[in-house]
């Protein structure tokens, strides 16, 4: 499958998955180095869910070919389950249990010895920020606290790929801040991350590669910065002191006028030439500009334009 000397986690060629006569992942095609955060995005029905459902070895696919740490999830599920970690979008924690009740259950799972298992847990419960926590009942923690906890139990076997299926959903700003820096430490140590996200912006921070689905297709896949080069130049808003001298700079430029904030877009080429230009025929019009800003696209705008409606956050997504 792979004619190439990247090293590669994961790859899937021609990957199709139905329910009900219905494509919930149609001919996808991936390849995640190993050592890298890939994120799978799009919206509620894309296929997100279903793709990490078949190479954590919970689904089966109904065509195409699947290599996960060199193993074939169909024929040898035993051997992808030893290499991978899940971490689902619902924390799998017992909350009648403590935090270090829930990660020795786990360490146990892993046949752990016991002196390694307490070494294991004391640097989990450290990294992960949740060593003061250790002996409450899970049932106490916040959702930040939670969903570390969630991660840990993940990784308590030291998995050298991990699946993370819409971590943040519900987080605060500070927790979920906190599992993106959790998120790159692992990286830097060699774990390859597959991230499942809602969220834009989450994409664009974490991930070295981006996969973009819709209804079960991939439509577009690259670096963040490559996706966004996608989409030709931005916007300048600027700013003016009254609704007379927005009126005359919409004439002169066009654009989307606002006013109540006394705001005009304008949408542009990119680029200082492009910046330049108008403020020149602003200034030759003796048109004053308060105040300026640069919008350049983002993911939002390249999914919209690729697939004809926003990325939006929601419910659980398959």
């Amino acid at each position: 499958m792979n004619g190439t000397t990247t090293r590669l986690a994961l790859e899937t060629v021609g990957l199709r998955k139905s329910f009900a006569g219905t494509a919930a992942v149609d001919g996808l095609d991936l390849r995640v180095p190993e050592g890298s955060v890939f994120a799978l995005l799009g919206p509620n029905g894309a296929g997100k869910t279903t793709t990490v459902q078949i190479l954590s070895t919970v689904l089966r696919a109904d065509a195409g070919e699947v290599r996960v740490a060199g193993h074939d999830p169909a024929r040898d599920p035993d051997a992808v389950r030893r290499a991978i970690g899940v971490t689902g979008q619902s924390p799998a924690v017992d909350n009648l249990l403590t935090g270090e009740e829930n990660l020795t259950l786990m360490a146990d799972l892993h046949h752990l010895e016991r002196a390694e298992g307490r070494r294991r847990i004391a640097e989990l419960l450290e990294r992960l920020d949740i060593a003061e926590e250790r002996g409450r009942p899970a049932v106490t923690y916040s959702g930040g606290q939670r969903r570390r906890l969630d991660l840990a139990m993940t990784l308590i076997g030291r998995p050298r790929i991990v699946f993370l299926d819409e971590p943040t959903t519900g987080l605060d700003p500070r927790s979920r801040r906190t599992v993106w820096r959790i998120v790159r430490d692992l990286v830097d140590g060699g774990t390859t991350i597959l991230l499942t996200t809602h969220y834009l912006e989450e994409a664009d921070r974490l991930a070295d590669r981006v996969a973009l689905l819709d209804h079960g297709r991939l439509v577009a896949e690259g670096t963040p910065e490559e996706l966004k080069r996608l989409i030709p130049g931005g916007t300048i808003r600027l700013r003016f002191a009254d609704a007379r001298t927005l009126d005359a700079a919409a004439r002169l430029v066009g654009g989307s006028g606002d006013d109540d904030s006394l705001t005009l877009e304008v949408p542009s080429r990119g680029g200082t030439r492009s910046l330049r230009e108008l403020l020149d025929r602003l200034g030759d019009a003796r048109i004053a500009v308060e105040d300026l800003a640069i919008r350049t696209p983002d993911l939002d705008d390249v999914f919209l334009t690729l697939t004809g409606h926003h990325d939006e956050d929601g419910g659980p997504a398959r």
